[in-house]
């Protein structure tokens, strides 16, 4: 299945920073809205999430930026973005570590998948990086 979708996107790498840029948006609606609002029930502080949230607000903008731009710059930054997205799941994962004693059994299912969906798409955006040409 990544390998279709590399293949795809490979030739049509506008769509997979739209994705991107378009899940990073999500990921920080949920991060500073949803969980905010439910924090007794993941228990991670106001203030991580905050912290986390701002993170794919940046990622979604470089996304956008990067849609506009021409293929053989694209795949430079395709590279840069799926690097940024592997960090933010190492930040995030060590934040919950760091909060452990207050996180819930939700709150780390919400961190895993997030991270599960982040690094997933991360591999896909590398390996497209590599075909573009």
């Amino acid at each position: 299945m990544i390998i279709k979708l590399v293949e795809y996107f490979s030739s049509h790498p506008k769509k997979l920073f739209l994705i991107d840029g378009i899940g990073a948006l999500f990921s920080s609606f949920l991060l500073g809205f949803v969980l905010v609002k439910l924090k007794y029930i993941f228990g991670i502080p106001v203030k991580t999430l905050y912290f986390l949230a701002s993170f794919p607000i940046i990622f979604s903008l470089l996304d956008f930026y990067s849609y506009h731009k021409e293929k053989p710059k694209q795949k430079h930054l395709l590279k840069w973005i799926a690097f940024a997205n592997i960090l933010y799941c190492c930040l995030s994962i060590s934040m919950t570590f760091y909060h452990y004693n207050n996180v819930t059994k939700f709150g780390w299912i919400y961190i895993l998948i997030e991270s599960i969906v982040v690094c997933t798409l991360s591999i896909i955006e590398f390996k497209t990086s590599k075909k573009i040409i």
